[in-house]
């Protein structure tokens, strides 16, 4: 076979491939809803749909209402609140929420966030997929940023439940803020030495 066939071959080889990797990684997306569904039971949210919409088409779906509630500790300058106050969730969806914090100090300062839900015998039945409470944040100076929570009800929760509540408090984390504080200082004497 002659170098320009071997190279056509290979070529075609390449192009092969990629399609092949094109279409695996396109598949992805159905085969993880697919697997949530039948392995896990999580029926994920198929996109924008109104509560009301959701409801109408579901009408024997079981739906729970979720406030949200949230506060900081008096040693941290921040302000913290929930964007919504309450959200009708249908149990077994993921559904997202939003918090937004500003640090109102004139320095950086990291912070911890503490969840709580109440009734407490519904904290084994909401589950948090993603949280700005699984790590310590931090805020520049008058800096503002939107916190998202990700959530599902777990649909095994109990019958008598109905309304759910979701509160953060955040804490200052002197440990971290002093570190940081202390890694700034170093670098501007860094920068400031001839």
């Amino acid at each position: 076979m002659s170098t320009a066939g071997v190279r056509s071959l290979g070529v075609w080889k390449l192009a092969g491939v990629a399609l092949g990797a094109f279409a695996f990684a396109f598949s992805l997306v159905p085969l993880y809803r697919i697997a949530c569904e039948k392995v896990f039971g999580v029926r994920l949210e198929q996109g924008p749909a109104s509560a009301g919409a959701i409801q109408a088409a579901n009408p024997d779906a079981r739906w729970v209402t979720v406030q949200f509630d949230g506060g900081v500790n008096s040693k941290l300058p921040w302000k913290f609140a929930p964007e919504q106050r309450s959200m009708q969730v249908q149990v077994g969806r993921q559904y997202q929420a939003l918090y937004f914090a500003r640090n109102t100090a004139d320095r950086p300062i990291v912070g911890n966030a503490v969840p709580s839900v109440a009734p407490a015998r519904a904290s084994g039945y909401f589950n948090k997929t993603e949280c700005f409470c699984f790590t310590a944040q931090t805020l520049g100076p008058g800096e503002s940023r939107d916190m998202p929570v990700r959530f599902i009800v777990d649909p095994a929760l109990p019958a008598e439940v109905k309304t759910i509540t979701l509160s953060y408090t955040f804490f200052k984390n002197d440990t971290l803020t002093t570190a940081l504080a202390t890694a700034q200082g170093h670098a501007g004497a860094l920068r400031a030495a001839p």
